[in-house]
């Protein structure tokens, strides 16, 4: 419980520079408008869309609210504001088996180019599933770049699991071989792997996903299969971007938005969503392992609104 007050009060914090730019706008269309017309409908899109929510979520999020408005008859623009948030919340439904990875054996691929905070979160993700009793295996793929290793391995050490691989230059398939081999042998829960993170060459990189998928598929074959791209929220519409060219050279299952504090972009883990239908699945406001958080629709859109976090957390 505290942890999940105290993740809340930093993502209120976090999202202060959205919130402006997002929650502000619209009260102020709210207090200039005595009725709900067309103008009224533009204002609120253009606030939306600069919020870095993006075109097709900014589109489904107004015709939801208009026909909510028109269902049931409301005139006054204030009414409006709570079937607005409502909206905004359905776009993010994360789906009842966001999580299976953590109910039966699995590798979780983490992707993401470099500096968004991808081996951080993988150490953050590995310490998570510790708490919860799982036996975690860090399989370091990710061979391109010199300080990766040494980093991954001071994450793995703080939470007291086991890190395979970590050179630099070695072949990454054959560090997830080797992962696997000490994953079975381990009877590990997880197997968390860092995979590349260089996008500049597409094809390089849907080659080397592949062979690690046929690897995966040999040898570690009925364990389930979770792909994570790790992005840095800051980044806004670069960050769909990265996400949709991802998506195009991997099967991404879902999404760890990092850096969420202090960008005034934090719109894009709706624009995401929308516009890819994979899932935000984690958020991250901060340094420490708690600052990794399973991502919540409703707590995202009540921090965003400055609305107390559910009484039942």
């Amino acid at each position: 419980m505290g942890e999940k007050k105290g993740f809340f009060k930093r993502l209120v914090e976090g999202l202060t520079k959205t919130r402006d730019n997002i929650a502000a706008g619209i009260d102020a269309v709210f207090s200039r408008f005595s009725k709900i017309d067309d103008e009224f409908y533009e204002e609120i899109e253009e606030i939306l869309v600069m919020g870095d929510i993006g075109i097709r979520a900014t589109e489904s999020i107004l015709e939801n609210l208009k026909a909510k408005v028109k269902e049931q008859h409301i005139k006054d623009p204030a009414e409006c504001k709570e079937l607005l948030i409502r909206s905004i919340r359905e776009q993010m439904e994360v789906g009842e088996t966001a999580y299976r990875f953590e109910e039966e054996p699995s590798v979780v691929l983490v992707i993401g180019v470099n500096g968004v905070g991808k081996t951080t979160t993988i150490g953050k993700l590995a310490g998570k599933l510790k708490e919860q009793g799982k036996k975690v295996v860090i399989g370091a793929a990710d061979t391109f770049r010199a300080a990766a290793g040494g980093q991954l391995a001071e994450w793995a050490n703080r939470a007291g699991v086991e890190m395979i691989g970590g050179q630099e230059g070695a072949d990454p398939a054959s560090v997830v071989f080797d992962a696997v081999a000490a994953a079975k042998a381990r009877n590990a829960d997880v197997l968390l792997c860092d995979t590349a993170g260089r996008l500049h060459n597409k094809k390089n990189l849907m080659e080397e996903l592949k062979k690690i998928n046929r690897i995966l598929e040999r040898e570690y074959a009925g364990t389930y299969r979770e792909t994570l791209v790790v992005l840095d929220a800051t980044t806004g519409q670069n960050a769909l971007n990265q996400a949709k060219q991802f998506s195009e050279a991997a099967d991404i299952t879902g999404i760890v938005l990092t850096k969420m504090d202090g960008t005034a972009k934090g719109g894009i883990a709706v624009a995401i969503q929308s516009e890819l239908g994979i899932p935000v699945k984690y958020i991250g406001v901060g340094e420490t392992i708690d600052d990794l958080q399973k991502f919540d629709p409703e707590q995202f859109v009540n921090a965003l609104f400055q609305k107390p976090d559910s009484p039942e957390e």
